[in-house]
Formats: structure tokens, sequence, C-alpha cells
């Protein structure tokens, strides 16, 4: 005989199919959501963090002077070097003090009518060299690395934007972890907690 105050056992998971919870349509969308976790956290990560760190600048290419090494849209990003020599890419003001820049190869240095070190230049897919020759000062820094497709987004990217798509994708991110971590933990309790 039950007593009157006695409840029936219920079973928490009764309702719920446990071969869909984790077959293979749980296990594609869940390999998906992390691959497009790890590449936005890369994207982000190599156009703003690692630059950022490391005292570089990202640029974007945006003529087919430098075409095929780094064609329009290309994500150059880059940093002061000690020297500088033939056969490296540098972005370089195009004119002194002036804030418009361009990214070609070191050709041949010499040395202007004072004596200083110069740098001529030419684009990869350019048939003349550059004039008059860069110096020194002009040089923000030599190629680190590049990503394609990546400073169409880069130049979208500007001053306010950036900060504010940064700062939401930060926080999309945070809320997005914090979701799967909560449902492993539900998860976890869920099936520790049924005999």
């Amino acid at each position: 005989m039950t007593p009157k105050h006695a409840r029936p056992h219920t079973d928490p998971d009764a309702g719920r199919n446990i071969d869909t919870d984790t077959g293979a349509w749980w296990w594609v969308r869940t390999v998906l959501s992390w691959v497009l976790l790890l590449a936005v956290l890369a994207v982000v990560s190599a156009a703003v963090v690692v630059p950022k760190l490391a005292g570089a600048q990202p640029y974007t290419i945006l003529t087919q002077s430098m075409k095929p090494t780094y064609p329009p849209g290309t994500l150059v990003v880059v940093r002061p070097a000690e020297t500088y020599g033939v056969g490296q890419a540098i972005t370089y003001q195009i004119r002194s003090g002036e804030p418009d820049v361009v990214t070609h190869r070191i050709i041949s240095t010499g040395l202007d009518r004072d004596g200083d070190r110069v740098f001529v230049t030419q684009g990869d897919n350019n048939p003349q060299p550059d004039e008059p020759a860069v110096q020194p000062g002009q040089i923000r820094g030599a190629v680190w690395y590049s990503i394609p497709y990546l400073g169409h987004v880069n130049t979208w990217l500007t001053g306010s934007t950036r900060t504010t798509v940064v700062a939401i994708a930060a926080g999309a991110l945070g809320v997005y972890a914090l979701a799967q971590f909560a449902g492993a933990f539900r998860g976890r309790r869920t099936s520790g907690g049924s005999a």
C-alpha cells in the first residue's frame, strides 16, 4: 500500500529522444559551430589583435599594382624593420608627411644628392619603377603577412565602426561560449541525475 503523500516517480528524460540529441545532425551542428567560432576568432586575431600586440599596422591593397602577390582586397600587415633590402615589399607614404600610402617592392637601393640612402620601388604588376625614390622616413614598414580578401572588411571597419564591431563580436562570442558551457552543464546534470 502506497502512502497518500508519496508521488509517482517521473523520468525527466521520458519525453526526449536521446538519439536526436547526440545523433549525426547534432554532431554536424556542433562541429560547424565550433569551426565557425574558431574561424571568426582567427580572423579577428589576424586582423586586429596580433597587429596591435606586435606594433604592426594593417593596410588594404586597393589597386592592381601588386598582382599576383597581393591582389586588390588583400589585407597586408606591416611592421617596422631595422633594415630594408631589395626584394622586400614595403608600405610607404606616397609623399612624405601625407597619409596616403602604397605597398610596392624594393628593387634597388641608392644614395640621394646628400648621400642619404634611398629605395627604388616598383609594383610587381607595373612596367616601370616608381618616381621619385623613397626616403627612409616615408617607410611605414615591411609586409609581415597578408590575408587575401580580408582587406575589404578592413576598409569597411575604420575608426568608430571598427571599435563597435569588435565590441559586438567579442560580446557575441562571449554569450555563445557561455551558452555552450551552460548547455554542457545542464546535459551533465540531467544525465547524472537519472538512474
